[in-house]
């Protein structure tokens, strides 16, 4: 409970638990040896990475800022916490504005506008669509990622 009340510390437990069920991570935390009263280690040591993640995305629904900042908020995640995650942040990011870093593709494609970098500069940038059908680095980065050919 604690730790999806960080940054908001006055938020009631009904609010904490609306935002854990908002970024699906209410029914482990309810399997968990004391719920939302479960200590846990430094740097939730005892959690799986997708655990983790949607404790954070809880604490993003908590705080409802409505600039979000996510860095390689999908990275070292297997396909199904990935899967679950995704649509978390599908969720918390409408309507506000959203920077994310990312390496997997997969967790940039709804994005209105996609810069891809190389060297520290923009090579390309448009939407997922746009980059795929204007070929470069964009699009082969999606077919190493996917295997998938676009044209």
């Amino acid at each position: 409970e604690d730790n999806i009340r960080f940054g908001n510390n006055n938020a009631s437990f009904e609010a904490v638990e609306a935002a854990a069920k908002q970024a699906a991570a209410h029914e482990f935390i309810s399997a968990l040896p004391m719920g939302y009263q479960t200590y846990l280690n430094n740097r939730g040591s005892r959690l799986s990475g997708g655990e983790r993640q949607r404790l954070t995305i809880a604490r993003a629904f908590l705080k409802n800022a409505p600039i979000l900042l996510l860095d390689e908020p999908t990275s070292a995640l297997d396909a199904a916490s990935e899967h679950v995650i995704q649509d978390a942040l599908t969720l918390l990011t409408k309507g506000k504005t959203t920077l994310t870093i990312a390496h997997r593709l997969s967790t940039i494609q709804q994005s209105d506008k996609i810069f891809v970098l190389e060297g520290g500069e923009i090579m390309q940038s448009g939407a997922h669509t746009e980059l795929l059908n204007a070929g470069g680095l964009y699009e082969e980065f999606f077919t190493k990622q996917t295997g998938q050919f676009t044209q």
